[in-house]
């Protein structure tokens, strides 16, 4: 069923119903050195954040989209490793939404691989590492949000 979800939401997004100025993508330094990072970007009322921790290597280019339907309904955010697998260990992760309470997530380790669902938790607001249960390996995040936002 989710998996539904997630195909009709980028069916949304590919069909053109998302306008050009209510979507963005932009690139950031996923930086290793076991400090806690944050990388936020905001779009109208909505934001998406994205804070970790990681070991290892250099500086790893990222990308983070963030997107809302042109009826302000729905957020979108995704945050991933375009150049391909990560070879970062994250000692954490979380990522937030604000302004919409997440129905439908999903967050990716190396080849594209699907998390088990053992190793992260999801909130109204937020999706994080399970401390114990994650395996530190993390390439992408993908979260729907509905607007919390009543209608004027």
């Amino acid at each position: 069923m989710a998996a539904v979800v997630v195909f009709g939401v980028f069916l949304f997004i590919s069909s053109g119903t998302w306008a050009h100025e209510t979507s963005s993508t932009e690139e950031f330094d996923v930086k290793p050195g076991g400090l806690k990072y944050t990388y936020t970007r905001t779009l109208g009322d909505f934001s998406c954040s994205f804070s970790y921790m990681a070991q290892g290597g250099t500086n790893e280019k990222w990308q983070m989209s963030i997107g809302v339907n042109e009826d302000n309904l729905f957020l979108s955010c995704s945050i991933w490793r375009p150049m391909g697998t990560s070879y970062l260990f994250f000692t954490m992760f979380k990522a937030e939404v604000r302004g919409g309470k997440i129905e439908y997530c999903e967050a990716y380790s190396q080849a594209d691989k699907p998390l088990k669902k053992s190793e992260y938790d999801i909130s109204d607001t937020t999706v994080s590492d399970r401390p114990g249960s994650f395996s530190s390996s993390l390439n992408k995040i993908t979260i729907v949000a509905r607007s919390t936002h009543g209608e004027l």
